[in-house]
């Protein structure tokens, strides 16, 4: 068990605060506040218990230069309004500024420093650079599970120099997915999706072992298809990959766990809205075209095992849902899965984006925020980001 921010006492204690504030951005307006929103029940309670916060989070992909369009402003405006009190954001991450702003802190007050990935220290997990972070803080409090699969300064790093406890939405995620996997409500029907299996080789081995049913569709389903030697005319699978696809459907074949393809396929010769397209079944598609989608069959079928299952883990789309109308396969099933009486689990952006845009992201019982660091729980890696935490 990991110790939680709710086991120890922050009055008057600076507290360094690692959120996951990666938001989408519109010049200086936030787009989808959702992960910002996510952190609130953690940043209230360490406001109201008198604690003097230092907000930490990374935006974008910076790689250590200081990239104006990736200054965290934005989000210190819309968190100042979510919590109706001002956040006031620094200009830097580290340094004499910082220290100051840190001092001047009363308690109930917050701060926000500037994009951690400004600095290379960051994602390099320089000590030195971690050594200075922890200067500012008597704790950590890591409340960022997206990035808890990544060993950087500010969730592994700094944890070397001063003690470090799960946030509220960390704890939430840590406790969630142990029990689904530990402990699922059965059938336990896991979906997988999406572009790459090279992304998800793992965690595919590891539900062999742990589900009873395993769905596989959207792009990384032709890796496995093209490993039975199936015609995929000019649809996307990993080619270097079709002799690991094989050994898992090898494996599959002594698992108690039931290992799902498509057996339909809506294909389409280009990517465009009202393209023509038709569905095929699996083996017969044509020179020129593409898979785009699940076809109604598997649509159906995954359907099926949705309604019926106790326990729903889904990790990426079944097709290409940005493009009408090759979404209709993810949304027949994520219709199943929100009308089914299963706990169900959605985690990684594009499945979520998913949901979202059919309106069906309230119905799932959890939406985790991490995309690579959900697989990993799944696959059962340490992940650095928990591993820095302290143990009650």
């Amino acid at each position: 068990m990991k110790l939680s921010v709710s086991d120890v006492a922050v009055k008057g204690k600076r507290v360094l605060l690692r959120v996951d504030f990666n938001v989408p951005l519109s010049g200086e307006r936030v787009v989808d506040d959702t992960r910002i929103r996510a952190a609130l029940p953690t940043i209230t309670d360490l406001l109201e218990r008198g604690a003097r916060l230092i907000l930490a989070s990374h935006l974008g992909r910076p790689r250590g230069e200081v990239r104006p369009e990736l200054r965290l402003d934005p989000v210190a405006i819309r968190l100042s309004e979510l919590l109706g009190q001002p956040v006031r954001k620094l200009d830097r991450v580290i340094g004499p500024e910082v220290q100051q702003a840190v001092k001047s802190l009363a308690d109930g007050e917050a701060i926000l420093l500037e994009n951690l990935r400004f600095e290379k220290g960051e994602e390099a997990n320089d000590p030195d650079f971690a050594r200075q972070l922890a200067q500012t803080a008597d704790l950590l409090v890591n409340d960022a599970f997206g990035t808890a699969h990544r060993a950087h300064a500010s969730t592994a790093g700094v944890a070397a120099y001063i003690p470090a406890a799960a946030g509220l939405l960390m704890l939430k995620e840590i406790e969630t997915l142990t029990r689904c996997l530990e402990d699922p409500a059965r059938p336990l029907a896991a979906i997988l999706g999406g572009a790459k299996v090279s992304d998800k080789l793992g965690v595919i081995r590891r539900f062999l072992k742990l589900a009873d049913t395993l769905l596989l569709g959207g792009a990384m389903a032709n890796t496995f298809l093209a490993a039975l030697d199936y015609p995929l005319g000019e649809s996307l699978y990993e080619e270097e990959l079709v002799d690991d696809a094989l050994d898992i459907l090898e494996e599959s074949e002594t698992s108690s766990c039931c290992l799902q393809l498509p057996v339909d396929l809506v294909t389409a010769r280009e990517l465009k809205p009202r393209s023509p397209f038709k569905t095929v079944p699996v083996g017969e598609g044509d020179e020129g075209w593409k898979a785009v989608d699940i076809g109604p069959e598997t649509a159906a079928l995954f359907g099926e095992i949705a309604v019926e299952a106790g326990t729903i883990l889904w990790n990426g789309p079944l097709g290409v849902f940005e493009t009408a109308p090759f979404h209709r396969g993810t949304e027949t099933v994520a219709r199943a899965v929100a009308g089914s009486r299963a706990f169900s689990i959605a985690g990684g952006g594009d499945i979520v984006a998913a949901l979202e845009s059919f309106g069906l992201a309230g119905q799932i019982d959890f939406i985790s925020t991490g995309g690579g660091a959900t697989l990993k729980f799944w696959e059962g890696e340490t992940l650095p980001g928990i591993a820095a935490l302290r143990d009650k």
